[in-house]
């Protein structure tokens, strides 16, 4: 079972039209339907279950600058001035400037972070490479190996089982209407333009949709015949009971990773070892996505389990005028793999000896929507006017999620976008852009 995320007071059936409706209430989903309430768009956001109740919620909670993609930096900088401005207004969100550390354990990875702070130098973001004495000075306790570490002492970390319930509210308090339970079934086109959505409580009219369904986007997309080539890897988080013994700087070690959460406990997650469901999509895409299965063959697995004949069931197309699998599936709530979780807990107990006994007080599991170069797609569809899609974070939506927001919005409406979303396009999957896995720790 997933982690508790707060509920929320929403509307309880969509207007008959608006402006913009947003489909998806994750991250991305709240944080573009702030943006548009903000400059007096009227907007409707659907979530056909509960306001964050997947990958959203599920997420490690990091909000990092450290080791991005430099392709993701100018909006990664655009979203940390949107988490500050969520602080101001005192939105509930836990946002807490921690720092973050990333362990060099070869000279490999030492390259890599020094690449990467020559990447980030044009934006000023505080990262450097440390040195081992200096790693034990940031992470008290700490016995493990380190020859360098990647730090950024001005990264935070967040609650995400609260930040999106709380955006979608100050949202709602600026006019926008957030509709939790409210399956959209499919967009209808007038003259090759979008003219409304169809959903399970009600017909929208509306000339412009967001499609930010995380996981369920490719899907979503493909009846409308576009093609989002999206995959899902499953996480495993756990959350411990309240520790004294771990530092309060967010950090990752090659295997294991950790943040502190607000509560006195610590959210754990292994870093390797994640589980790719062997699904017909898998198939579909293969040869886009080798070069990615190859780059990240040690921390990524195939695992075989009910989901490839779910997703095998699962109708690829159908008419809006029945229920569909949106509605029977409210919540996408994948079993965790507990043993993997349990073993790096086990290992972080070695790393920092003096913490004494973990105590592991929930595991749960959440679907990442990936791309073949872990880059998002946030981009209008050109065959379908009035359509786009903002989906395919690949593990850094949470942190990126309020600017990418904000981009979304202005694409959506026209306004010139806050950053250049180039890198972010569709196309680059079909237009012979080579796929480049740049970023990680």
């Amino acid at each position: 079972m997933g982690p508790e995320v707060k509920a929320i007071q929403t509307d309880a059936k969509p207007s008959a039209s608006a402006d913009v409706v947003v489909i998806g209430g994750g991250i991305v989903g709240v944080s573009t339907a702030y943006t548009l309430a903000q400059r007096g768009v009227s907007v409707i956001l659907c979530e056909k279950g509960h306001i964050a109740g997947e990958q959203s919620s599920r997420n490690w909670g990091w909000v990092r600058r450290n080791g991005r993609d430099p392709r993701e930096l100018p909006l990664m900088m655009e979203s940390f001035r949107a988490w500050n401005e969520f602080a101001s207004k005192k939105l509930d969100t836990g946002f807490t400037v921690c720092g973050v550390v990333s362990i060099a354990k070869t000279d490999a990875d030492r390259a890599r972070h020094e690449q990467f702070v020559e990447d980030a130098r044009p934006f000023q973001i505080g990262s450097r490479v440390i040195t081992s004495s200096e790693i034990r000075e940031i992470l008290p306790g700490y016995t493990g190996e380190g020859r360098s570490a990647l730090y950024n002492p001005t990264d935070a970390r967040a609650e995400p089982q609260r930040t999106a319930p709380a955006v979608a509210l100050a949202a709602r308090d600026l006019g926008a209407e957030i509709v939790q339970n409210c399956a959209v079934r499919g967009v209808e086109l007038q003259g090759g333009r979008i003219c409304g959505v169809v959903t399970e409580l009600g017909y929208i009219r509306t000339s412009q949709v967001v499609v930010a369904g995380g996981a369920w986007s490719r899907l979503f997309c493909g009846n409308l015949g576009v093609d989002l080539p999206q995959m899902k890897v499953l996480s495993s988080v756990c959350r411990t009971a309240p520790l004294s013994g771990l530092p309060e700087t967010s950090a990752y070690f090659g295997g294991v990773a950790y943040r502190k959460r607000d509560d006195g406990g610590y959210n754990i997650a292994p870093s390797v070892g994640l589980n790719v469901p062997i699904v017909p999509d898998m198939l579909r895409l293969a040869r886009m996505y080798l070069p990615a299965f190859m780059a990240e063959r040690k921390s990524v697995k195939p695992r075989l389990d009910s989901r490839f004949l779910t997703e095998l069931l699962t109708p690829r197309s159908w008419d809006l005028d029945m229920p569909t699998v949106f509605e029977k599936t409210r919540v996408l709530d994948p079993k965790p793999n507990i043993a993997l979780t349990r073993s790096k807990v086990a290992d972080l107990q070695k790393l920092f000896p003096a913490a004494g006994p973990i105590h592991i007080l929930q595991h749960w599991g959440g679907l990442i929507d990936v791309m073949p170069d872990a880059v998002p797609v946030i981009d209008t569809v050109a065959k379908i006017p009035g359509l786009t899609i903002s989906t395919g974070y690949s593990g850094h939506g949470f942190g990126i999620g309020p600017g990418a927001g904000v981009l979304t919005a202005d694409l959506a409406t026209g306004k010139a976008p806050c950053v250049d979303p180039s890198p972010f396009r569709l196309s680059r999957f079909t237009d012979g852009t080579p796929m480049r896995l740049i970023g990680g720790f």
